[in-house]
């Protein structure tokens, strides 16, 4: 059987008993709402465009604060494995704020920017760059020491050696960086629309939660899963394994 028929199997069965669950033990809807109110809600939510507009609210800036964090990932990964003094100092505060969750900064963004766009943007920016940089950096302290003799041999030196030899190798690396930066920045997108003053998925999940509507709930609960492997699956997934094959590392 196909791994998909299975999943859909799966995800079926999950249903009929979610639902069957809901009828028998007469579980309310403030506690735990049936598949079919969840789906009633997310159809209005796209008949009457409403989670249309918080979906593309989200979007934007998802793509502004990942754009600006890739940059900077970019940009300090190369510079921590270009800089030993950088690595030993810079590079071990990134990997201990990497250990701090996205939403512990927000309460620091809002009396930074405000409750605005900007803070929601830091939270994002702040996600990513760090899982970026540390790939990136990752990635050019493994290029193998033969490739760079072997560039050195043919009079590669300073940015030719770097930017035929060196960048080239680590792009597995910053491949993989971007695909975490991605999920990443999702997570910290959400955790920041919570506290925003909206639209965004983020804030119209704070919305049904503060007036009881679980139906709402769920659903953008279910949105923000189902985007996160869509995404995944369709393009970074395969951006990571076409890169893998292309520099010979898949198995």
């Amino acid at each position: 059987m196909q791994p998909v028929v299975k999943r859909i199997l799966f995800y079926g069965i999950l249903l009929v008993v979610w639902q069957v669950a809901v009828i028998v033990l007469e579980i309310s809807p403030a506690l735990l709402p049936a598949p079919t109110d969840v789906f009633t809600s997310l159809y209005t939510g796209f008949a009457d465009l409403t989670l249309v507009y918080d979906l593309v609210a989200s979007f934007r800036r998802l793509a502004i604060g990942l754009a600006i964090a890739l940059a900077l990932g970019l940009i300090l990964g190369v510079f921590l494995a270009k800089s030993k003094t950088a690595d030993e100092t810079l590079g071990s505060l990134i990997i201990a704020l990497q250990s701090v969750p996205s939403i512990v900064w927000l309460p620091l963004a809002i009396m930074w920017f405000g409750l605005n766009e900007a803070a929601v943007t830091f939270i994002i920016v702040l996600g990513a760059t760090l899982v970026m940089t540390i790939n990136m950096r990752t990635g050019l302290k493994n290029v193998p020491p033969l490739y760079i003799k072997a560039a050195q041999t043919m009079d590669y030196k300073g940015f030719s050696l770097f930017w035929k030899v060196m960048f080239p190798a680590s792009i597995p690396y910053a491949v993989t960086g971007t695909r975490l930066a991605w999920a990443f920045a999702w997570r910290a997108l959400m955790a920041g629309e919570l506290l925003s003053t909206g639209p965004g998925l983020g804030y119209k999940l704070k919305f049904a939660s503060d007036f009881g509507d679980m139906s709402l709930v769920i659903a953008i609960m279910m949105m923000i899963m189902v985007i996160g492997v869509i995404v995944d699956l369709l393009f970074f997934q395969r951006v990571e394994k076409s890169v893998m094959k292309k520099w010979g590392l898949d198995n």
